[in-house]
């Protein structure tokens, strides 16, 4: 019988800015390396990135990938990041093999490198770069519904001591975080992280609603305010449709200036996680 994975949606932040010292991400920095240090070690990462979308889930393969830089208009020294975390063959195999039994036609690359949605966040989390990552990407579709069944199909893994990570953004509108942060900006915001924190912890609710409100997101309070398009918020269907039960726990970083979220189902406890940010 083959043991669930813990897993982790995060809120990534902007580009490599999280790594860059920047104050409107020292919440979220502060979080990552939390959480990663209550965590147990896993012994392999697979991160769904929303920075990578295909025809079909596609999956790296490669056994050193390179890394993407596929960010534009900062410092020089964002383009020189690294992060020589090796690939996991076996592993992509495996996440292939059980998205092809389920139906879902799916593609293995082994050309491909890991982009900033997987080195930003895990050179926080796991600076030595020594745990072997799989990337998968999201379908160009966008459908709420497929990455629901993804998630599900992800179900049949079977690799011990699993950390599966759906890399977005809570909260995704490029305007709202550049301008002034207004009662009516403020209030979008934290309605629709209040409806993403109850659907996502909720334990009285039954997990048939539960993905009736994922897969239809859409009609959430200020949804299409916060997600203008919807890729930084699939990789937490893809999470759902895995765990398919409440989150274990909801963790909050304020990120340029915006309330985010992120949620956590594993078999460990982050409740010991700081409930105020050190400055």
């Amino acid at each position: 019988m083959n043991v669930k994975p813990d897993v982790l949606f995060i809120s990534h932040g902007g580009g490599p800015m999280p790594l860059l010292g920047d104050p409107g991400h020292h919440e979220l920095v502060v979080r990552l390396m939390e959480i990663a240090g209550i965590l147990r070690k896993p012994s392999a990462i697979l991160l769904i990135s929303a920075h990578w979308e295909e025809t079909v889930p596609t999956i790296t393969s490669g056994a050193n990938p390179s890394l993407i830089y596929d960010y534009f208009g900062f410092p020089p020294e964002s383009y020189e990041i690294k992060y020589p975390c090796p690939g996991e063959p076996i592993l992509a195999g495996q996440v292939y093999d059980v998205l092809e039994k389920a139906g879902i036609s799916a593609r293995l690359d082994d050309r491909r490198g890991f982009d900033h949605g997987l080195f930003v966040p895990l050179k926080l989390m796991y600076p030595q770069a020594n745990i072997p990552c799989v990337q998968l990407s999201l379908v160009n579709s966008l459908d709420a519904t497929t990455h629901l069944a993804i998630g599900r199909a992800l179900q049949a893994l079977d690799y011990d001591n699993l950390l599966v990570i759906g890399s977005g953004f809570s909260f995704h509108n490029m305007r709202a975080f550049f301008a002034p942060n207004t009662p009516e900006i403020q209030a979008g915001n934290e309605a629709f992280e209040d409806w993403l924190e109850e659907t996502g912890t909720n334990a009285g609710m039954e997990e048939s609603e539960r993905a009736e409100r994922l897969a239809h997101w859409d009609r959430a309070p200020y949804a299409r305010f916060c997600h203008p398009r919807e890729e930084h918020l699939l990789p937490l269907h893809i999470c759902y449709g895995l765990a398919e039960k409440p989150s274990d726990t909801h963790i909050s970083a304020r990120i340029l200036g915006k309330k985010s979220g992120m949620l956590y189902w594993g078999a460990g406890s982050l409740a010991d996680l700081s409930t105020e940010v050190p400055g």
